[in-house]
């Protein structure tokens, strides 16, 4: 069966002087219009306690062209200063419905520079891409289009280096990956990045460590420029494409390596990691953050929907490493420096593999009983004895009772 999903291919493209300076016209007027209507949203709530529609947004932005002051945003196109309202609406409807927080105006410096057109304002004929009031794009096609493909959304954008990118958005067609019986579980880490319950260990490349040292001499350089100066600026963009090179090596493994346990497995099982939390530690957030657990887990969701396959979550307070997989007893203490230990029936597991192990037995557990899992409360006789069951028939695929 075939399934339809709309999904985004950005590319690299090199605008002409022309079309960078009125690239950048419009990014600054989308972020205007974004701040304006914020700011107006703003005033309405918590001076009228009145929210304001998107069509009152619209209807004031035609006001706000006419005036003297905002006559600039006639030249350029009308489309990206919509669709930035369009986006501040979500961001409101997200709010009321708290999944986020008030939203937040948009700084010249911080913000991510894009805009967004519709079907409206780009043409797409013979492979070629023109925005509305600009020449056809200079794009880099690092891989093409799906045959027949037409672009719904194009998003323009440029990072914090100075690189173009245009993303486009098609519908296409994912046929989902040969059935398979196969599954693992996953016990994610810092000295190893992965390890699987096979007992294989997915080595953690360290992106930012192994360029740690350029980017400190970059950041040395950036520090002693004057502030405001043409050489600070581009001071900057060199820190910039550091950073670059670090995320964009990391995001290519990252995606290699989801696929491959996505195509391999028929059911995978994770953690589900408050990294949030765990940045916390001052000794381990670096680290932390480097090996992009949340990526990792964004990607699998994505493409195990994608490809037919189930993601299973297991609770983030289930002792997966405290766990004997073979007896079911639980350890009370188990400090990180401790890679290896022996439980009392004389099993002697490596830590992470036996946390793999566990995390897939008490996924299929899970998913089996359509249930979570939480920590043991029983006595340590009960939980002993209940977990060792649970261990044993997830092992051998019986559902519980």
């Amino acid at each position: 069966m075939t399934l339809q999903v709309k999904r985004a291919f950005k590319y690299r493209f090199h605008p002409t002087d022309e079309q960078a300076a009125e690239l950048s016209r419009t990014f600054g007027c989308v972020r205007l219009v974004y701040n304006k209507a914020l700011e107006e949203r703003t005033r309405a709530w918590y001076g009228e306690q009145r929210r304001v529609s998107c069509v009152e947004s619209s209807a004031a932005l035609t006001q706000w062209k006419k005036t003297e002051e905002l006559a600039f945003l006639t030249e350029v196109s009308c489309v990206p200063l919509q669709q930035a309202l369009r986006h501040l609406q979500t961001a409101f409807g997200n709010f009321f419905a708290k999944r986020a927080k008030y939203p937040r105006y948009k700084s010249r410096k911080k913000s991510r520079a894009s805009a967004e057109y519709t079907r409206s304002a780009f043409t797409w004929r013979g492979g070629k891409l023109t925005l509305a009031k600009k020449q056809a794009l200079d794009i880099r096609w690092s891989r093409p289009l799906p045959e027949g493909a037409q672009p719904s959304t194009v998003t323009v954008s440029r990072d914090s280096a100075g690189r173009w990118f245009v993303s486009v958005l098609v519908e296409d067609s994912v046929v989902p990956a040969a059935a398979t019986s196969a599954a693992v579980g996953l016990d994610a880490g810092i000295t190893s990045l992965l390890t699987l319950s096979t007992g294989e260990e997915i080595t953690n490349p360290r992106h930012e460590r192994r360029d740690r040292a350029r980017l400190a001499k970059e950041q040395r350089e950036l520090w002693r420029k004057a502030k405001g100066s043409a050489n600070r600026e581009k001071a900057r963009r060199k820190v910039a494409r550091a950073h670059a090179r670090i995320a964009d090596r990391r995001r290519d493994f990252l995606h290699k390596l989801s696929t491959r346990l996505v195509r391999e497995n028929q059911t995978v099982v994770i953690e589900d990691l408050t990294v949030r939390n765990l940045l916390k530690n001052d000794r381990l957030a670096r680290a932390i953050a480097d090996a992009s657990w949340t990526d990792l887990r964004l990607m699998l969701s994505c493409k195990c929907a994608w490809y037919g396959r189930e993601l299973i979550v297991i609770d983030r307070w289930f002792p997966s490493s405290k766990l004997c997989g073979n007896y079911g007893t639980v350890r009370e203490r188990l400090p990180l420096n401790v890679r290896e230990w022996a439980c009392e029936c004389g099993a002697v597991h490596d830590r992470d593999v036996n946390a793999a192990r566990n995390i897939l037995a008490a996924g299929l557990a899970a998913s089996a009983c359509g249930d979570g899992v939480r920590p043991q409360r029983e006595s340590s006789r009960t939980r002993r004895s209940s977990v060792k069951q649970e261990t044993q028939r997830a092992t051998a695929g019986i559902p519980r009772q």
